[in-house]
């Protein structure tokens, strides 16, 4: 796919072949059929142990390296610094118990992450009796992480500095290499970035970024259910291994992997990369069409004054992805999902709650449970699927 067409991405997505609006994207999106596929293949043809000699397992060793490579690949970094696992939640809680640091050292933390990027940081403070600092947003009406805002929270103690490139509630992108290099300013400090809710939306090269830790979702970004972490040559040399002690501990797949990298899901990775074809030009049509997306939704949800948009109000995409969340005054949002459910007949797939960045609704946004409604599209959402919902909303909040 060198340049983006809309009609022919949905083409390649199997489950959309169906009487169903995803705009739940931002939890899991669609998987590709070719993924789908070499799935299948793998599973039929090629479902052995690794490491053997004979035929079959030759196969399924060369695809399991295949897969290595072409995630490596994907984010322009060396297989010797990736690892894939189950989830973004069990990589960073991995990796928490293969850092050590002095006691008194100190951690930041980001309030507007997803829990994955928090509760094992918050941990690892209290196991090896660490600072733990929080890093907050400046305002309710617009949170966003600055580095000018953690030039403040940085001390020679610094040691970790954790945050996320696009939050999964707001959508606001964050300048991860204006952070990197703030956080950098510390000898031997790190930084560790939640990339799932950005992933899917952008080309991503984690040289450029400078960020020592990285991490995303692949069944996020229309591949199969596993997840994979970066290290940087900093963050590679400072995580011990947590392998078996006769096994290697020079990769990050040694270090950390613990047979988690399913082989099949594995193996299905060079079809994601296939389908992006030349990346450059591929990525930049899909921000392109989101832009276009979200400037349709944002443009309705600011006109209307009874709902407040939680997040980034512009819809540059160089402030955020198709990721949007808002409030309906004295509405709760699950109600208003609830009403979308039934004028939809469920058809219609949005979502309400806080979608595990609790942190972010209850401390940051003073909400309760019942969290936002949020909409997060992605490329293969048409236009026509996005004025629809907007019909939608009409009916269910009454036109201005």
């Amino acid at each position: 796919m060198s340049t983006f067409d809309v009609t022919s991405a949905r083409s390649k997505f199997p489950a959309l072949d169906q009487d169903q609006v995803f705009f739940d994207n931002a939890g899991g999106s669609q998987t590709l059929g070719g993924v789908i596929d070499s799935i299948h293949n793998y599973l039929c043809k090629t479902n052995v142990q690794l490491g053997a000699s004979y035929v079959v397992g030759q196969k399924s060793n060369a695809l399991y390296a295949a897969g290595y490579e072409a995630a490596a690949k994907y984010i322009n970094a060396s297989v010797d610094h990736i690892v894939l696992g189950s989830s973004t939640t069990q990589l960073y809680r991995n990796l928490s118990y293969a850092l050590q640091f002095p006691e008194g050292s100190e951690l930041i933390v980001s309030t507007i992450d997803h829990e994955a990027n928090i509760a094992s940081w918050v941990d690892l403070a209290s196991r090896q009796k660490l600072t733990l600092k929080w890093w907050r947003p400046k305002t309710q009406e617009n949170p966003k992480l600055e580095a000018s805002d953690l030039q403040k929270l940085l001390s020679e103690k610094t040691v970790l500095v954790t945050c996320t490139h696009a939050s999964n509630v707001l959508g606001t992108i964050h300048d991860i290499k204006g952070i990197a290099e703030a956080v950098h300013s510390v000898p031997g400090a790190m930084l560790c970035v939640d990339a799932v809710a950005y992933a899917p939306h952008r080309q991503i090269d984690v040289k450029d970024l400078g960020a020592d830790f990285y991490a995303f979702s692949w069944y996020k970004v229309y591949g199969p259910h596993i997840s994979m972490l970066y290290a940087s040559s900093q963050g590679l040399q400072a995580t011990k291994s947590l392998g078996h002690y006769f096994n290697g501990s020079t990769t990050l797949q040694e270090k950390l992997g613990l047979a988690g990298s399913c082989y099949e899901l594995t193996a299905s990775i060079p079809a994601v990369l296939e389908y992006f074809g030349d990346p450059k030009a591929t990525w930049a049509a899909i921000e392109k069409h989101e832009s276009e997306l979200q400037t349709i939704l944002l443009n309705y949800l600011n006109s209307r004054s009874d709902i407040t948009i939680c997040g980034e109000k512009d819809p540059d995409t160089k402030k955020r992805v198709s990721t949007i969340s808002f409030l309906v005054k004295e509405r709760r949002s699950q109600e208003v999902v609830e009403k979308v459910d039934a004028v939809s007949k469920g058809a219609m797939g949005i979502r309400w709650g806080c979608f595990y960045s609790v942190r972010l609704c209850e401390d940051d946004l003073g909400l309760g449970k019942d969290g936002v409604v949020r909409v997060s599209m992605v490329h293969y959402n048409t236009v026509e699927e996005a004025k629809k919902l907007i019909a939608i909303f009409d009916e269910v909040l009454g036109k201005l």
